[in-house]
């Protein structure tokens, strides 16, 4: 079994700056580097991109557990129905990748779609990286309420995202 404290995931969830992990070393990009090397942008900006790595991470993190998973299983030679890889949040983070997200967000963020209250959360989930936990403690409501709210916010993201 492996140490959380070991993953990739906590390693840049718990550092200041972006770590890039390579065979040969780690790499930490801070706050002061990122601002140095792109004149123009913020620390709000540094901030989306450390709120994308940190969900990047996650998303390996869960994809290896559950790869982890089944080949535990398979090897103790039970039939198990495979879980599948392509969610929504896998979708999200691909086509991230290729700026549509971000953009999409925003348009989302300025079209009053969201209640105030879906965006508060979709903001606080997706771009603080909270989980529904978190912000379902913070507001004194059911986590299933947070998580209603975000899925929401999801399906209405996906009209905004360009394929």
């Amino acid at each position: 079994m492996r140490n959380y404290k070991d993953s990739d995931y906590a390693l840049n969830k718990f550092s200041e700056g972006i770590v890039y992990k390579f065979s040969d070393g780690i790499v930490e990009v801070t706050l002061e580097a990122y601002l140095k090397c792109n004149p123009g942008k913020t620390e709000a900006d540094f901030m989306e991109l450390k709120a994308l790595s940190d969900e990047i991470y996650h998303q390996q993190d869960l994809a290896d557990t559950r790869h982890r998973k089944r080949e535990r299983v398979l090897k103790e030679g039970e039939d198990i129905e495979l879980l599948p890889t392509d969610t929504l949040e896998d979708l999200l983070i691909e086509k991230q990748e290729k700026g549509y997200v971000m953009e999409a967000a925003k348009l989302l963020l300025q079209s009053g779609d969201l209640t105030e209250v879906q965006q508060h959360r979709f903001i606080c989930h997706f771009f603080k990286g909270q989980s529904y936990r978190q912000i379902a403690k913070k507001e004194n409501v059911h986590f299933t309420s947070v998580q209603e709210s975000i899925e929401v916010s999801m399906v209405k993201l996906k009209k905004y995202i360009k394929y």
